[in-house]
């Protein structure tokens, strides 16, 4: 499979000339093992999913570890997480040494306590996402943004399908004590077919018939795993009674087709979850453009109880903010950008020295020669690509 260049691979690369270790989290197949050996491709590499490497680093993690050459690759870190303090004491005695330890995880929450513990200040984190549409011209809501998926689509059924299979095997059962993995699976889709919506865990916990702390719970494991993306809503004082539950999207769009059986381009345009599908799809998006540039994740949603709604709120520097309008159609008009508008307005209104807002409506590619350009004053209209290119 031909590599794709990642946008953060620079910030990978300088990461390991800063500090002994680095630590590369996110989603499984999200492509961590191919970038760092091939940034690195004089390192020892360790996949620590292999039972015998297991076995030998808990009987013996002083002797496995003074048998490796530095650098290495420590892969799917998060299955023997108390190796980080026999690397920690290796780092301490040498800490001028840099980029020497470069480990990958898939369960961001529990390896990450670990790092905290042991690694503060000695290693760098970063968190490699799926392809964006930067990354490669193939990314599309149908398929997501999966290296494997975007190499093979005429397979991603088939992918996705043993995708989920091994992460309930693995991640989920790693995570905690899912008993049920049937109704786990059936979860998922549940879930997905409440992608963009507001979180509502009695909805969800209702027709599974397990309790709604079980929900709480099996979120956490998505969350953990980097497989879903919660959009929280915007809480400062506009003067408004606001929404206070988060929005749910899967991160990845074409895990989410999969989920709800839409197989095809004519799947994709006749279903009822389109619209939703797009959205996410800006979402992840935003947020893979905010990850790769090395800054942190800032994406909300407004709504209030008198119905005005905005997809999405970007704050930006020095007070300034961008709203973000998704419609999934080519023909757009003024209206569409109205929300936006409202908000604008009231925005500007509870600031007490002026804040540049900016406003995207953000639309499907137009067919070619299809003009599709709404005048309205400080909201660009753009098609989803060009937006993303602006990110």
């Amino acid at each position: 499979m031909r590599f794709i260049p990642r946008e953060l691979q620079s910030q990978v690369s300088d990461a390991a000339k800063h500090f002994p270790a680095l630590v590369l989290t996110g989603p499984r197949r999200a492509g961590k093992t191919v970038l760092l050996r091939r940034l690195f491709p004089k390192a020892d590499y360790f996949l620590l999913e292999d039972p015998d490497i297991i076995a030998r680093l808990r009987s013996d993690p002083q002797g496995f570890l003074d048998d490796l050459d530095t650098p290495v690759i420590l892969d799917e870190i998060q299955n023997v997480p108390e190796v980080l303090g026999y690397i920690r004491s290796r780092i301490d005695r040498q800490p001028r040494r840099k980029g020497q330890w470069l480990l990958t995880g898939s369960q961001e929450a529990p390896l990450m306590q670990g790092v905290t513990e042991s690694m503060t200040g000695r290693a760098a984190v970063l968190q490699l996402l799926p392809l964006s549409a930067r990354e490669s011209p193939k990314v599309s809501i149908l398929r997501g943004g999966y290296p494997e998926v975007l190499a093979r689509p005429g397979g991603s059924r088939l992918w996705f399908s043993s995708f989920l299979q091994t992460y309930l095997e693995r991640d989920v059962r790693a995570v905690t004590a899912v008993k049920d993995l049937s109704t786990f699976r059936r979860f998922l889709g549940l879930l997905a077919s409440r992608h963009g919506q507001v979180l509502n865990r009695t909805d969800l916990a209702a027709p599974l018939g397990v309790s709604v702390p079980t929900i709480t719970q099996w979120l956490s494991i998505l969350e953990t795993t980097a497989q879903i993306l919660i959009v929280p809503p915007y809480f400062e004082n506009l003067g408004k009674r606001l929404t206070k539950s988060p929005k749910i999207y899967f991160l990845d769009s074409g895990l989410a087709c999969h989920l709800l059986n839409i197989d095809s381009t004519s799947d994709l345009a006749k279903s009822p979850f389109r619209g939703s599908l797009f959205e996410g799809f800006v979402a992840s998006e935003i947020v893979k453009s905010q990850v790769n540039q090395g800054q942190r994740r800032q994406l909300y949603y407004f709504r209030d109880e008198q119905g005005l709604e905005v997809d999405f709120l970007v704050p930006g520097v020095s007070g300034s903010v961008s709203f973000v309008e998704c419609k999934a159609t080519r023909t757009i008009s003024p209206a569409m950008a109205q929300p936006m508008q409202r908000l604008a307005e009231a925005w500007r209104l509870t600031r007490s020295t002026p804040a540049e807002v900016t406003g995207f409506l953000v639309h499907e590619l137009p067919q070619a020669g299809l003009q599709t350009r709404a005048v309205v004053p400080g909201i660009q209209a753009l098609d989803w690509l060009t937006f993303v290119k602006q990110l």
